[in-house]
């Protein structure tokens, strides 16, 4: 019992939730093919301080330890040391994630009624830029694959046309690679770039580990990027929300970018988030080619292993196409969804991925993953098949792998926007039931997540294939993010 202001309420203060679930779900023991890549740890560079050592280097903007905001001593030394490691003329460290990144760019890049180009898989965070930058979306969809249910990489045809049509565009901002590893930007991708004007930021939040093997795709700096935002602590061995932010080039002002930073992250940064950083840096420079050559190498097994079961297919986008160390499953041909299996993995051999879909699974080999992890899940994924034989679902079937409708797919591309996302910001919004919204303007975001891409983007006319996505993706128990947790209702604008 804890009392209140308000009187004497019924709440055990002795509880802590969250660091509960964390020390069960720690000692569950999992194999982790998930963000962040330093899985657990073990790819984490030795010297980082563990334990209570760890306590007393989470310190504040003392004498000698620098201002992230007014960088002279070693946290400009240390971005220094960043930039020429990754080929760029200034970057800067990011403790609010890529997020901070991304916004910072927009803002830095465009102003409001400005023309910025986007694919509309985009990630959710650009729509934050949107808002705080007051730019104006140029949405391309990228063709949808609906044999394994994800967007692929938009198409320079369409790219170009884009631009054709709105020769006043002020920026193109792409994700590359994307979140299952494909590469978005290649060399004919960035012929149609250098034919605009328009400046080319890279949200390159998966690719901070691009450089340091030749399988990867190309970076987008070595692309003409002006900018590139890149989540060190997914695959590159730092701490979550450790991130990068790179500038090349005369596209963009340091000192605006510099300012955007100074509004958006925090004024008390975290040196633990910023010497991971460093050391991070520093382990990719000494050691990144021989560490992704090994995650390189057990992606391998893991990706030869899987593709040796029955009824069990998969991804391959080509040599030089997809980063490697990302493996992407098929579990269509065993009858199941990925969700389903996902849950049999974790619940059954404590083995957990790094998102499923609704026909497949998506696994991450980060400097942490170890050839016992890969052992383990293909001994995992061979009683998942056991247990969910192809010929059973032959006989189902009449030899007929199941149809891709019976996986859900992405819903038909929404209507044309009617307000800006920061239009839609502003303007007066209610809450309706999802099956009443149809027709009426989305007032917020719902995304998938992970991988974190919204089904609906403020501004957008809402459909009614759109709203019965989001009503199939609540029943069928997919991670979402919305206003209303349970996503019954939505928030609109009239009209």
């Amino acid at each position: 019992m804890s009392v209140g202001k308000g009187g004497t309420f019924a709440v055990n203060q002795r509880r802590a939730p969250l660091f509960e679930a964390l020390k069960h779900h720690v000692t569950r023991n999992y194999t982790g093919f998930h963000f962040p890549g330093h899985g657990g740890g073990a790819g984490l560079p030795r010297v980082f301080p563990a334990g209570r050592e760890l306590f007393r280097f989470d310190l504040t903007e003392l004498p000698g330890l620098d201002d992230l905001h007014a960088p002279a001593g070693p946290i400009a030394r240390a971005q220094e040391l960043a930039a020429a490691l990754y080929g760029a003329d200034r970057t800067f460290f990011l403790v609010n994630g890529s997020t901070a990144g991304v916004q910072a760019l927009l803002l830095a890049a465009t102003a409001p009624g400005e023309k910025v180009l986007l694919p509309r898989n985009a990630h959710r965070a650009v729509i934050g830029g949107l808002v705080l930058s007051g730019a104006d979306p140029v949405y391309v969809t990228p063709p949808f694959d609906a044999e394994w249910g994800f967007f692929r990489p938009p198409r320079p045809a369409d790219v170009r046309a884009a631009l054709q049509a709105h020769p006043d565009l002020r920026a193109v901002l792409l994700t590359h690679p994307d979140y299952y590893g494909q590469a978005v930007v290649d060399a004919e991708m960035a012929e149609v770039l250098r034919e605009t004007g328009a400046i080319f930021l890279a949200d390159e939040a998966h690719g901070a580990h691009l450089p340091f093997h030749a399988a990867m795709p190309v970076p987008a700096l070595r692309l003409g990027a002006a900018a590139a935002a890149q989540s060190l602590h997914k695959l590159g061995g730092a701490l979550t929300q450790a991130s990068l932010l790179h500038l090349k080039g005369t596209g963009l002002s340091p000192a605006r970018v510099s300012r955007a930073l100074a509004l958006l992250q925090t004024s008390s940064p975290s040196y633990l988030l910023m010497a991971s950083l460093d050391l991070a840096r520093r382990q990719l420079a000494v050691s990144g080619g021989r560490r992704f050559g090994r995650a390189v190498d057990l992606a391998g097994r893991l990706r030869l292993g899987l593709a040796a079961l029955d009824g069990v297919e998969v991804f391959d986008a080509g040599p030089g196409r997809a980063d490697p160390t990302k493996v992407m499953v098929s579990t269509r041909g065993l009858g199941l969804s990925g969700h389903r299996a996902a849950a049999v993995l974790r619940d059954k051999h404590s083995v957990q991925v790094e998102a499923a879909g609704f026909g497949h699974l998506l696994f991450v080999v980060g400097l942490g993953t170890r050839a016992p992890d890969i052992a383990r899940t293909l001994g995992a994924f061979r009683a998942l098949a056991r247990e969910h034989a192809p010929s059973d679902l032959r006989r189902q079937t009449s030899g007929r792998r199941p149809p891709a409708s019976d996986f859900h797919l992405w819903p038909a591309p929404p209507a044309p926007k009617v307000l800006t996302p920061r239009e839609s910001w502003f303007a007066p919004a209610r809450a309706v039931p999802v099956r009443e919204a149809s027709g009426l303007v989305a007032a917020e975001t719902v995304s998938l997540c992970p991988p974190g891409i919204p089904i609906v983007f403020p501004g957008e006319r809402l459909t009614p294939e759109v709203l019965e996505y989001t009503l199939e993706i609540r029943a069928g128990g997919v991670a979402f993010q919305a206003a209303d947790p349970g996503l019954k209702t939505i928030m609109v604008h009239d009209g």
